[in-house]
């Protein structure tokens, strides 16, 4: 979501093609053993809970032929039952025989109420709680080292000479360097930073291991018209809107361009734009709401942009405000996998089935569908015919793995990191060299600018209309998302037709002064740090760091010293015998909120001299600068990371102290590409003292950051 589905946040883990229809309500143990299940093998354990109307036991089953056996009158033949269908039954006896697709744990479930019924269906997955902060939390004072607000001796002689004139960015003060030093006072609002540059700075030129990216979830930053806040019929739940589409869009993003700019920033991600599934799935483990593709990783149609997130004419406008303002777009890419299907795009696009008669339980428009009172938003996999013929007019097996009909069954990510299915998502085939032609219910979609390409893969196809987008619009990089579950040489072919767009691009439009020359791609490859790895080889200029999120950002914000080890380390890396980059970030959609951890102001205003005066590519989550708050999040841990921008907190000027220290830091890493770039060297211990060089075309660049600690 997926950032990526590798990881998401969007952890639909188990509302699958097949579907998961349990409700996780809380039990209590009860020792009736009122089934039991059998195989050629012998007896499968089973524990058993009961919930009120329901009973259920659950147990680890095989794939092939199971006997349930309720007691009674066992002595006839058995009747046949099937994973997910409700069994309905007056007195429940007998033995029932059930065929199982695959191995994993599943649950027989009893409900008791009215229609009485039993049905199997897989075991809910372990919901897993969002993280608690650490025992030694920095929200403690005794961790947190006092700002110094006193005049302050820095010694700079090994990069400002004599006589030379600097000045501190934060205030705007200037001193001249004498015998190697300068002698000035932090600004009160600095948390004991003094930024110097020379007196006489030129602006030098950009580079990717310097930029400061801002990444946003369109959905959930600005919305710019309301027109489109519904597209395809999708609608609110009216309930906690966790899952569901906010109204953000490209328009909304376009008009915050400014405010961006003002926080130093020279790149945005953005989420993927293009049209995704229609309809929703359940959400969560517990399916307890309807989860839309509000943050682009279920796409459906590759060639068109989601109506919800704008038109082609107001992503052109992005892309040339933006670069205005000299400001690059990255797009979030996916080739690992499409969406899942839904009730909805069943519907529009006539593809699968239903179980006999079961059309009597869909209202007119199946997208409606709503969950009885014993059910879960996952239940109408219930009504859905898996085996169906038609399941040939989705993507079809030659495109996708999917466990369905006569699709290839796939295995877990697990076995197989690059053929696997992500969280039951349908896996692209992406490594086959079988020519396809395009997928049924493509064929059949009217507005698609999708087309039949001679002799092309399924890599093939996705690779064209991805890098289209590029070479029509000048989009300067890619975010690729879950990078590890796909092959290599899908991403070199990536990165070489990504090249070639955009030089078709620069051709076609010498008036442009972006995008840059090189097209610029970085993977999102859980959980890599550091490092340099095959990604490198891969096509991809950098790979995001998920190290420094915990404890470096935490250690840094409790006082900025605490950082050296972080910060050399990094700079040998991107500087060394095999230099590379990493983009490192505070917060993220996959993962948590740095708000969500550390709810000291102080620390949140802290964080950005950690993340900003980091070495190589660095990435805001938005709202990092503003201290947006975790929002709702049902059964999914990662939902209330992507909240809506809390752009009435910013407006009614409670967050102007945070977001003022936030635009100094980051404007001062624009002006000076040598922080994210450079050779880092601490010059002194106390006050704590580092210098950061660059050379470039315009000269070298030069800065030295002080971070001035009140003595105790």
């Amino acid at each position: 979501m997926l950032s990526s589905a590798s990881n998401y946040p969007l952890s639909l883990l188990l509302a699958t093609l097949l579907g998961i229809l349990s409700a996780c309500a809380s039990t209590d143990i009860s020792p009736t053993r009122w089934v039991s299940a059998s195989t050629d093998q012998g007896n499968i354990p089973l524990e058993y809970t009961d919930g009120g109307d329901e009973r259920r036991a659950t147990g680890t089953f095989s794939a092939g032929s199971v006997t349930l056996d309720f007691g009674g009158d066992s002595q006839g033949p058995a009747k046949t039952a099937k994973p997910f269908v409700k069994v309905p039954f007056e007195t429940l006896t007998g033995a029932y025989t059930l065929d199982l697709p695959r191995d994993g744990r599943y649950q027989i479930r009893v409900y008791e109420g009215e229609e009485p019924h039993f049905r199997v269906t897989p075991a809910p997955a372990k919901v897993v709680a969002a993280p608690a902060p650490p025992t030694d939390s920095p929200i403690k004072n005794d961790g947190i080292c006092l700002a110094s607000e006193a005049p302050i001796t820095v010694s700079v002689g090994e990069v400002f000479k004599d006589g030379e004139w600097v000045r501190d960015f934060y205030s705007g003060v200037r001193a001249e360097v004498v015998d190697g030093e300068v002698t000035m006072t932090p600004a009160a609002s600095a948390e004991g930073l003094l930024l110097l540059e020379p007196v006489d700075n030129t602006t030098a030129s950009f580079t990717w291991k310097g930029a400061t990216v801002y990444f946003v979830v369109t959905d959930r930053f600005a919305n710019g018209r309301q027109d489109n806040d519904n597209s395809y019929g999708r609608k609110p739940d009216g309930e906690e809107e966790i899952g569901t589409f906010h109204g953000g869009d490209l328009a909304g993003l376009t008009q915050k361009l400014d405010y961006l700019k003002a926080l130093g920033v020279n790149a945005v991600w953005i989420t993927p734009p293009f049209e995704q599934i229609h309809g929703w799935v359940g959400g969560g483990d517990r399916g307890d709401f309807k989860h839309y593709a509000y943050h682009g990783y279920y796409g459906l149609d590759f060639t068109r942009l989601d109506e919800n997130f704008g038109t082609e004419a107001e992503l052109k406008t992005l892309i040339q405000e933006a670069h205005n303002r000299d400001i690059r777009v990255l797009v979030d890419v996916v080739m690992n996998h499409p969406g899942y299907s839904t009730l909805q795009d069943m519907q529009t696009f006539g593809y699968g089935g239903l179980q006999d008669g079961f059309a009597q339980h869909l209202p007119k428009n199946w997208g409606d569908w709503a969950p009885q009172s014993y059910e879960n938003y996952h239940a109408y996999h219930a009504l859905l015919d898996y085996d169906h013929p038609d399941w040939s007019k989705w993507w079809g097996k030659d495109w996708v793995r999917a466990g369905i009909a006569d699709y290839d069954n796939p295995p877990t990510v697990r076995m197989d990191e690059r053929r696997g299915s992500l969280a039951f998502l349908p896996d692209f085939k992406t490594e086959a060299d079988k020519t396809v032609d395009l997928p049924v219910f493509l064929q059949n979609k009217a507005d698609t600018g999708a087309r039949t390409l001679e002799n092309a893969t399924v890599r093939d196809y996705l690779t064209t209309w991805l890098t289209d987008w590029v070479r029509r619009y000048g989009i300067d990089g890619f975010r690729v998302d879950t990078v590890k579950h796909v092959e290599p040489e899908a991403w070199q072919g990536l990165k070489k037709a990504g090249q070639q767009a955009l030089d078709e691009y620069r051709a076609a439009n010498p008036d442009q002064p972006l995008p840059a020359k090189d097209f610029w791609m970085v993977a999102e490859v859980f959980p890599h740090s550091v490092t340099r790895s095959e990604y490198f080889q891969s096509g991809f200029d950098a790979v995001i760091n998920f190290d420094f999120q915990s404890e470096s950002a935490r250690d840094g914000a409790r006082c900025l010293s605490n950082l050296e080890p972080v910060f050399a380390e990094y700079s040998q890396k991107l500087h060394g015998d095999k230099p590379l980059n990493v983009m490192s970030y505070l917060s993220s959609h996959d993962t948590r909120l740095f708000s969500q951890m550390h709810d000291d102001p102080r620390l949140q205003k802290r964080a950005a001299s950690t993340l900003l005066l980091l070495p190589g590519t660095v990435q805001i989550y938005y709202g990092d600068e503003s201290g947006r708050e975790f929002g709702p999040t049902g059964s999914d841990p990662h939902q209330g990371t992507r909240s809506d921008m809390n752009w009435a907190a910013i407006e009614a000027g409670e967050k102007k102290e945070l977001l003022e220290h936030w635009r100094k830091l980051g404007q001062f890493r624009d002006r000076h590409p040598a922080l994210g770039a450079g050779e880092h060297k601490m010059l002194d211990q106390q006050p704590y003292t580092f210098a950061r060089t660059l050379e470039t075309p315009e000269g070298a660049d030069r800065v030295v950051v002080a971070f001035a600690e009140a003595q105790k």
